[in-house]
């Protein structure tokens, strides 16, 4: 490996995948400024995630529908009198 092109500050840092409420502890040099307490009691730094492998289709096995202004019933209502 290279030297010097690694991040020196790494420290634990609790991740939170906000579409399902999960936190895990691992390491990082991501910047933070948000705190939280964990389940061990200690306070951490806090990184927001939108997804994560507890939410993500691909390692759930489950497809997730997402409907944006009601275009799946539109398409429904259209299509249901032929």
């Amino acid at each position: 490996m290279k030297k010097g092109i690694h991040p020196d500050n790494y420290r634990f840092v609790v991740f939170k995948d906000m579409s399902n409420n999960v936190t895990f502890l691992s390491r990082s040099s991501a910047p933070s400024k948000e705190t939280i307490k964990f389940e061990d009691g200690n306070e951490y730094p806090l990184i927001k995630l939108e997804i994560s492998n507890t939410s993500h289709p691909f390692f759930t096995g489950q497809k997730v529908l997402v409907d944006t202004a009601g275009r799946i019933d539109k398409f429904k209502k259209r299509y249901a009198k032929k």
